[in-house]
């Protein structure tokens, strides 16, 4: 495939639109609305009556949330029909941004970002010794299910999609539509349901106040990784820079990556920057039960910009929830820098 000259547009940095804005707003207050929700449910009365059934619900509004996504992907054509070339480098793009952002991410541990040792520090302050012994026992037996339970479902949704596109052609809007319903449901559901665990479980903001300023590590840290692996990953294909690197910057945030590419660059550009991300995202929920192996912090630098919404619930179950809350101000912070780091690329390169 033989890509186009650079298109030169002198509009670029007019990308932030208020329409983006606004649209961007929506996305970041959404999930903390959902959250506020959750926490005072746990932080009331009668946290006591339904902490039993938390993972029950959380569990719950996974599979559907997997089946969901898997039906978004199986039945949109756009992607099933780029499955080839395309498709391929699409791959190494997100694999080579999802690596150096874990690289990176693991640099900043081992330095300056040691998750693991304020999880021990916090243990040690006893600011809750048989929770955190707790949060240990369940995260090993909840692992041991969703390590076949998530991806099972994304599968079987994916299938479940591709036969509504090849089949119920005529039904596809309809069917888009209440794919688009049964997202917001799943993510009310999910948000509510860690909030209302950070609510029963306090101690879990300790950690937070741990860390203080270095949490901003973590986002700068999967930001640089993934620029670098998009650039790494370009020279490799023998592809523009400004594709991959613009792509890999997207950081799982395949909506607004694909249409600020496609608005500064054209169709294939965009097709590019969806692509890249949608796989992210696929391949962090594959993924996860390795990453969680390498560090604490490798599950949250694949998931980037996705730790805020579809990618939260599922890499808390795996990294515990006192990280649940990096996970969250994580992807905050990327999805806030998504839409200015293109913008700004998109100027410069």
């Amino acid at each position: 495939m033989e890509f186009e000259e650079k298109p030169r547009s002198g509009h670029a940095m007019g990308i932030i639109n208020s329409k983006n804005f606004g649209r961007c707003l929506k996305v970041i207050l959404f999930p903390f609305i959902c959250l506020a929700v959750g926490v005072s449910i746990g932080l009331s009365k009668v946290s006591h009556q339904i902490k039993n059934y938390i993972d029950a619900i959380l569990n719950i509004g996974l599979v559907i949330l997997m089946l969901t996504l898997g039906a978004k992907i199986g039945s949109n054509d756009i992607l099933v029909s780029s499955l080839g070339l395309l498709g391929i480098r699409c791959l190494v793009i997100a694999i080579f941004a999802i690596t150096g952002s874990v690289l990176f991410t693991i640099l900043f541990e081992k330095s300056l970002l040691p998750l693991h040792e304020v999880r021990i520090k916090l243990a040690q302050e006893q600011i809750s010794a048989a929770q955190e012994m707790s949060t240990e026992q369940t995260k090993e037996e909840k692992s041991s299910y969703l390590v076949w339970i998530m991806p099972s479902c994304l599968i079987v949704g994916m299938a479940g999609g591709f036969w509504v596109l090849q089949t119920k052609t005529a039904y596809i809007t309809e069917f888009a539509n209440i794919l688009d319903q049964s997202l917001t449901f799943s993510l009310v559901i999910l948000y509510i349901g860690v909030g209302t665990s950070f609510g029963v479980n306090k101690w879990v903001f300790q950690y937070l106040k741990l860390l203080s300023w270095r949490i901003f590590l973590v986002s700068a840290a999967v930001l640089l990784g993934s620029l670098a692996g998009g650039g790494l990953a370009g020279i490799l294909l023998n592809m523009p820079i400004y594709i991959s690197v613009g792509a890999a910057a997207g950081m799982s945030y395949y909506s607004m990556t694909g249409a600020m590419l496609t608005q500064a660059y054209g169709i294939e550009a965009g097709a590019y920057g969806f692509l890249v991300n949608v796989t992210r995202e696929f391949l962090t929920v594959l993924l996860l039960p390795f990453l969680v192996q390498i560090s604490l912090g490798s599950p949250i630098a694949s998931g980037a910009a996705g730790n805020m919404d579809t990618m939260l619930v599922p890499i808390t179950r795996f990294v515990g929830v006192e990280l649940g809350i990096v996970t969250l101000i994580t992807g905050t912070i990327l999805t806030l820098l998504v839409p200015i780091l293109l913008s700004l690329l998109i100027y410069i390169i």
